[in-house]
């Protein structure tokens, strides 16, 4: 049987990652799924109709879904499935004030993915991320290596484009990695970044980098005030995208992810943001890398700012 992934959700960001996969051209289709009527299938024609200029034979089949589940048919035996529905946030919100109305919005979703694609993996990309995920897995009631969040591939991506243009240096020669939650609490790893194999640390200032690491912590915020409707979704989809791709081609990579921790960094049941090896079956296991004991505070800090509201999911 062919491989099939399915994004849930039409918006920019839905439609955007659908493309992504699309043009891969590992997959055998690609279903995108919205409630507006009409849209997703007008949007698959749309990327059908680039396949022989960009020389991709994915088919993308679009399907209007219903609240009470009509339409879902379509996403059947999906191998992997993003999950982008929900509002996006306005200038001045918050992640977390989007979490009431769109935690309805999720809990829906993953009842009628886990209905007819009960081996599907499922990558999270609602916000407020790391709440969602969690309420993902409650409401699938999949194993918790099987859901997962997209969140600190994002976060790492925006950190390694704001140093390379601090230093102006190609983006392929900085690594970085940020961990903890997508929000408030994210904890940026300065003693994992380099530029050339060289420590951050011998490139910038303490200060530098701290201004790096607060831009970075606000990068979604500064994307949504310049757009003033609709939030960030090239390099969103760009992240869950890859990481689909992970899971489909069962490649072991190792990314930053929201996933869940039982007992790695003497942190155990939460959904946070922690290095993974992904493959087939989603999170085949959380990568635990060395940290400072100040970067391994904030992980626990991190960790307890988020457990107290995945707790809260529960009853939305």
């Amino acid at each position: 049987m062919g491989k099939k992934v399915t994004v849930v959700g039409a918006g920019f960001y839905g439609s955007t990652t659908a493309l992504r996969l699309a043009e891969y051209n590992i997959f055998d289709t690609v279903v995108l799924t919205d409630i507006v009527e009409g849209k997703p299938e007008g949007l698959a024609l749309d990327i059908n109709q680039s396949r022989s200029i960009e020389g991709f034979e994915t088919k993308v089949i679009g399907a209007t879904t219903t609240a009470d589940g009509g339409g879902y048919e379509a996403t059947a035996n999906s191998d992997v499935v993003v999950i982008t529905a929900g509002l996006p946030r306005k200038p001045g919100m918050s992640r977390m004030d989007l979490i009431g109305v769109n935690a309805g919005i999720v809990r829906g979703v993953a009842e009628n993915i886990a209905r007819h694609s009960p081996n599907a993996v499922i990558i999270v990309v609602s916000n407020p991320l790391d709440e969602m995920t969690a309420l993902t897995q409650l409401a699938s009631d999949f194993p918790k290596n099987r859901v997962f969040g997209q969140a600190g591939m994002l976060d790492t991506a925006r950190f390694t484009n704001f140093v390379a243009e601090k230093l102006d240096v190609k983006v392929s020669s900085v690594k970085t990695l940020t961990l903890g939650s997508h929000g408030d609490t994210m904890v940026p790893v300065p003693s994992r970044c380099t530029v050339d194999g060289v420590p951050l640390s011998e490139r910038l200032s303490g200060e530098e980098i701290e201004d790096l690491v607060t831009k970075t912590r606000n990068g979604g915020a500064e994307i949504v005030a310049l757009l003033k409707t609709g939030s960030a979704y090239y390099a969103p989809s760009a992240a869950a995208a890859r990481m689909a791709k992970a899971v489909i081609e069962d490649s072991g990579e190792v990314m930053p992810v929201c996933a869940w921790v039982d007992g790695e960094y003497g942190i155990t049941g939460v959904y946070l943001g922690v290095e993974a090896e992904i493959g087939s079956n989603g999170v085949r296991k959380v990568v635990e890398s060395s940290l400072t004991p100040d970067e391994l505070n904030n992980l626990k800090i991190a960790a307890e700012a988020v457990r107290s509201k995945q707790a809260d999911v529960q009853s939305l």
